[in-house]
């Protein structure tokens, strides 16, 4: 069956945070050969809705893709995916580039080494990849801002709801369980080997499983969630610093001030100065 191409993007329009230059589906792709890895200089998600086949990369990583299977495509990493030989698949792709994307790299969200992620159920992901877009794209210039912002929206739903060499949706419910036990006592005096314990595994084995998941320690999700309790009871009641370090534990209201900026930036007073008042 020959290639077919459904372009439905293929524009130059740019923001300041991105674009996206391509899209579109193609029924019968044949993909790239392994023997002619390609750089493409942006990057890429191509989700696979009907088909099997690989994916190989100079990293020489090397992983067989089935349908419901998205391949993010890195713009440095010469690469190649496709059915096996004398076979085609169908695929759903999407060309990005710009310095938001690269963000998400630097920061870990988009990773070289693991840029494979299973998603289903398939006629779902497919409809958000292409809900990208925000429809058919029609003659005249149409807002790129809006669809790296689209993009940006289903990217990370699909690393929250796909798996990714481990099993993704035990990790998410391990972690919410996890950071329930440390709000249920949420006081700088609460200890983490506490919640390992009662998570029944070694403190060391938590932190690092905590780490990996949430993107922060246990200890540091504990202040954050601490001071989001005190940005809350700043903008609800009149309590003073030293009252609000006793509600929430905090040893005298110089810790709490100090944790205080250290989390947002700003000083319990600064805070309380920049909000609306009614």
């Amino acid at each position: 069956m020959a290639k077919r191409a459904r372009f439905t993007a293929q524009h130059a329009a740019n923001s300041v945070i991105g674009r996206i230059s391509h899209a579109g589906m193609i029924a019968g792709s044949r993909g790239i050969p392994e023997s002619n890895m390609r750089i493409l200089g942006s990057y890429a998600a191509v989700y696979t809705h009907d088909g099997t086949g690989f994916y190989a990369d100079a990293n020489g990583l090397k992983r067989n893709i089935s349908s419901g299977d998205l391949i993010i495509v890195f713009p440095d990493i010469p690469h190649s995916y496709g059915p096996a030989e004398g076979k085609t698949w169908n695929e759903f792709f999407l060309v990005f580039q710009g310095p938001v994307f690269d963000l998400w790299r630097e920061a870990g969200l988009l990773d070289p080494s693991s840029p494979i992620i299973h998603l289903e159920p398939v006629h779902h992901w497919l409809r958000r990849f292409e809900s990208v877009l925000g429809g058919q794209r029609e003659a005249g210039w149409a807002p790129p801002l809006l669809e790296v912002c689209r993009l940006q929206q289903v990217l990370g739903e699909a690393l929250m709801g796909g798996t990714r060499g481990s099993v993704r949706q035990e990790d998410v419910r391990w972690a919410s369980r996890a950071c329930v036990l440390i709000e249920e006592q949420l006081a700088p005096s609460l200890r983490i080997e506490d919640v390992a314990q009662r998570m029944n595994t070694s403190y060391g084995s938590f932190r690092k499983r905590f780490t990996r998941i949430v993107g922060m320690p246990p200890s540091r999700y504990r202040t954050t969630r601490l001071i989001d309790r005190a940005c809350e009871l700043i903008q609800q009641s009149d309590m003073t610093n030293d009252q609000i370090a006793i509600t929430l534990g905090f040893c005298d209201a110089f810790h709490f001030s100090h944790r205080f900026k250290q989390v947002t930036g700003f000083s319990p007073r600064q805070y309380r100065r920049a909000l609306p008042t009614a």
